[in-house]
């Protein structure tokens, strides 16, 4: 483990022993120092999120941008305080905090006894989301996490994760694909953040008129068990509430080869992203690159992944 490793393990591991201690009213303010801070040193992060906004609010000026980009990063800080405290809330708090438009479409995919697949992108606090299925609805579910270095850094975002009740499986190692079938075919439920590919195998598609890669996973997933695919997006709304939609099943087309079926589903999965971002662009919190044309050669289908941001 690295200077730098060694410090993100230590800076994470403070933030969930030390900031659920606090006081609500100080973690917010805390919070939003941080966050105004990191935005008017203007680093990597916070001007790659404006370059992201700029695709997603084509019309919007210099200033426009600056605005998106300082309410985003208070978001993207929100998400982290309440994450940090997350695991200190009642169930009571959690199942309080998530009003969801059309769960219907959950409710009949989880009652058809296929399993569910619900794809989601990084928007507002999809742990919070994960809390609020565990508790409210009382629905187990299987997710994957990429594996961080350090591994103890990786180790406590899963110890945090399966303690608000969730399975959580590392997205590298080959595994994970089989172990997720296996939950759907016995009718249970995969989350899956999925706008942004993490490996060399994801499928393009088109995302606010410019092309990105995708994860097949969600697809492929319901062409192999027959699992409802959904879409679902999040958005904040004045604390402590944060609201979500669930948005129609992605069907598995009738013909085509398996390639085209994941294109068209994926691209689907795309569209509906689209929609909860661009209705919430500031809850969107894609620090990284995205788009084909920002990764360069070296991250194109096949290429060297290694050290996107």
């Amino acid at each position: 483990m690295n200077a730098r490793e060694r410090l993100a393990d230590a800076l994470y591991g403070a933030g969930w022993s030390t900031v659920k201690r606090l006081p609500e009213p100080v973690a917010v303010r805390l919070g939003r120092t941080i966050a105004d801070a990191a935005w008017k040193q203007r680093g990597k992060g916070v001007l790659r999120l404006e370059s992201n906004y700029a695709r997603v609010v084509p019309d919007a000026g210099p200033e426009r941008l600056a605005e998106l980009s300082r309410a985003g990063m208070r978001s993207y800080l929100r998400y982290w305080m309440e994450s940090f405290r997350l695991p200190a809330w009642s169930p009571e708090r959690i199942a309080g905090s998530l009003t969801v438009e059309d769960l219907h479409h959950l409710d009949e995919g989880m009652a058809a006894g296929k399993g569910v697949v619900l794809a989601l992108p990084h928007l507002a606090n999809w742990d919070l989301a994960g809390a609020w299925l565990t508790t409210r609805l009382g629905i187990p579910f299987t997710t994957v996490a990429e594996r961080l270095k350090p591994e103890t850094l990786y180790d406590r975002f899963v110890a945090y994760r399966e303690g608000l009740g969730m399975e959580v499986l590392p997205h590298s190692g080959g595994s994970a694909f089989g172990t997720l079938a296996r939950r759907l075919r016995d009718g249970g439920l995969v989350c899956l953040v999925a706008d942004r590919d993490l490996s060399s195998s994801g499928v393009e598609v088109s995302f606010f008129g410019h092309a990105a890669r995708m994860p097949a996973g969600p697809a492929l997933l319901a062409q192999h068990t027959g699992a409802r695919l959904l879409p679902a997006t999040l958005w904040y709304d004045a604390p402590p509430m944060m609201r979500g939609r669930v948005h129609p099943p992605v069907e598995v087309p009738a013909s085509g080869t398996r390639a085209e079926k994941t294109s068209v589903m994926t691209q689907a999965l795309a569209d509906a992203f689209a929609t909860g971002i661009a209705g919430h662009p500031e809850d969107w919190h894609m620090l990284q690159r995205l788009w084909t044309e920002d990764l360069g050669p070296a991250h194109a289908p096949g290429g060297d992944r290694k050290g996107t941001s």
